[in-house]
């Protein structure tokens, strides 16, 4: 595999924890549990594979919608998740930012990511984003504000703003944690859309979909998809003169 075409930021849209819980007879909050122990595995195989940025949509702004029950059962699993897996990703050596405004949550859930974000804070390892009440919109609206904000504290000129100006200010920019647009972006479950997840940052992001439910997507799936990655041609809006 060329080095040059290896992914260093890869993104993951979770998807299909519902459905698997139907087709195995289980309440929705047991695929959901079933799908935090399938990120697990992924988090590792990223470090083990070399991939040093992933991110994951764990909680959309739009998730809101659904049931309070789901809801509710979701957030105490992030508190499940710290407790259970903390000892370990520090072991890994892995660094965790969130993006998204997870002080919506529930006092128990926000306690747990900070304590979580804390304890990882000075490790160097894999950078491991959670999107957690996260919308690509809401992220650009935001950034948007906090540039017009800006521009009128320091008397600058709004024609002159660039597109690094409002990255600046994204989750991912450097207003934040400093991290590269995602090569690769991967979704489960047989869905082919963004559902509104790194907007901005994915405009060249190459996209692949599986019809794997998420809990049933395995490491050896996902190096599949890596290595694929490796033959695509990216031009990034140019063109490759050998064709």
């Amino acid at each position: 595999m060329e080095e040059k075409r290896f992914p260093t930021h890869v993104g993951i849209i979770m998807d299909g924890n519902g459905r698997w819980a139907k087709a195995h007879g289980v309440p929705r909050v047991m695929g959901h549990n079933a799908g935090m122990q399938a990120m697990k595995k992924i988090v590792i195989a990223s470090s083990d594979l070399g991939v040093k940025y992933l991110t994951v949509y764990a909680f959309s702004t739009e998730n809101w919608k659904r049931s309070t029950e789901e809801v509710n059962g979701i957030f105490k699993l992030i508190v499940k998740y710290v407790n259970s897996e903390l000892e370990e990703l520090d072991a890994n050596n892995v660094h965790i930012n969130i993006f998204g405004q997870y002080d919506m949550l529930p006092k128990a859930s926000v306690d747990a990511v900070d304590k979580m974000v804390g304890r990882l804070a000075d490790n160097d390892g894999l950078v491991f984003n959670i999107a957690l009440n996260y919308g690509g919109r809401d992220e650009i609206l935001r950034s948007v504000k906090r540039l017009c904000s800006e521009c009128i504290a320091e008397g600058r000129d709004p024609g002159e703003l660039t597109e690094d100006d409002i990255s600046r200010y994204l989750w991912s920019g450097s207003a934040h944690f400093d991290v590269p647009d995602p090569d690769l972006i991967i979704r489960t479950s047989g869905e082919e859309r963004m559902s509104n997840f790194l907007t901005w940052q994915a405009a060249y992001s190459e996209l692949m979909f599986t019809d794997t439910l998420w809990p049933d997507f395995t490491p050896e799936e996902y190096a599949r998809m890596i290595d694929a990655y490796a033959n695509r041609d990216r031009r990034f809006g140019g063109r490759n003169t050998d064709k």
